[in-house]
């Protein structure tokens, strides 16, 4: 199936149809999303969108040292250290670069660079999911733990950097775009010949694509409402089942695409919000990712986590 669909795809700039004129756009590759630029803005930018090559090499180094900091900075055999140290993180070196600029956010509207959040939104929602107390049980571990999706937004839409497996893959035929996500190997089929969503609300949500000129634009709603909070180190934010996410891939040159995405989600924010990345092409073959859908190791850690609970409030058990 793989290979037949590669090799449909492979003189697809000459076929199909657009919505605006000249030839599809001929898009397939391997790329990576990898970057230490932040969904949203931080303060210590003083809220612009572009800074200097020095500022960014400060930043740049900051993030590459970070979890090393965490693991420096603790003392004692039975410290907490977290989890891995940046040996086994892959999230990137440096600031997205678009037109020439060194990008501060992804986010380019609102122009302050954050989310707008609408009044009452934030307490809503994490309130709602505080109200459920411990993660005692599977049905309430996130969804990346669980590997039923990637971790936070990695396999979109918005498709946003993690810490590590920043590589999709994009596979073009006549009547439908495919994108694979490294992260939990999250594939995307997107329709290109169907102008109605699914009614099934779906993990990655419900696509719908057609070509417009030099770009695939991508709509997708209907999204699994367990899907909602999108959560790693560099993106914190929350979907509603019903938002509305409109995507553009462009090319830029031979070795670019780029990435652009709107979020219209009245249930969450004040009013849409937008952003923008590089996709750059990366030699490298999409690695499988070992996380089998259920998390085998998850009982165990929950059966070990309850015997801690029985020796703090028994003493040693089975001895």
């Amino acid at each position: 199936m793989v290979s037949l669909s590669l090799a449909s795809g492979i003189a697809y700039s000459q076929q199909g149809e657009s919505r605006g004129s000249g030839e599809i756009p001929d898009l397939q590759g391997v790329y990576s999303i990898a970057t230490v630029t932040m969904l949203e803005r931080g303060e210590q930018f003083g809220g612009e969108l572009v800074i200097s090559a020095e500022q960014a090499a400060a930043v740049g180094e900051t993030g590459a040292s970070y979890l090393d900091d965490l693991v420096s900075n603790v003392g004692g055999a039975e410290a907490q250290v977290g989890g891995y140290n940046t040996f086994w993180m892959d999230p990137g070196e440096r600031m997205a670069v678009i037109d020439g600029g060194i990008r501060t956010s992804i986010i380019v509207e609102p122009e302050d660079g954050r989310l707008p959040w609408a009044e009452g939104a934030q307490r809503r929602i994490f309130g709602s999911m505080r109200a459920q107390g411990a993660f005692d049980g599977p049905e309430v571990r996130p969804m990346g733990e669980r590997c039923l999706v990637g971790f936070g937004s990695s396999g979109g839409p918005p498709m946003l950097p993690v810490l590590y497996n920043n590589h999709s893959q994009i596979v073009q035929t006549d009547d439908y775009v495919m994108i694979l996500a490294e992260m939990n190997h999250d594939a995307r089929i997107i329709r290109l010949k169907d102008s109605q969503h699914d009614e099934m609300h779906k993990w990655l949500g419900d696509s719908i694509g057609y070509y417009e000129g030099d770009s695939l634009v991508v709509e997708t709603t209907n999204f699994h409402a367990q899907e909602g909070f999108r959560g790693a180190l560099r993106h914190f934010f929350y979907l509603s089942a019903d938002a509305r996410i409109t995507e553009r891939f462009s090319r830029l040159d031979e070795n670019t695409l780029l990435y652009r995405f709107t979020v219209d989600d009245p249930a969450v924010y004040s009013r849409p919000w937008s952003g923008e990345l590089p996709m750059n092409a990366v030699e490298d073959q999409i690695y499988e990712y070992a996380c089998h859908e259920g998390n085998y190791a998850l009982p165990g850690i929950l059966a070990g986590a309850r015997r801690q609970e029985l020796q703090a409030e028994f003493g040693p058990v089975g001895q």
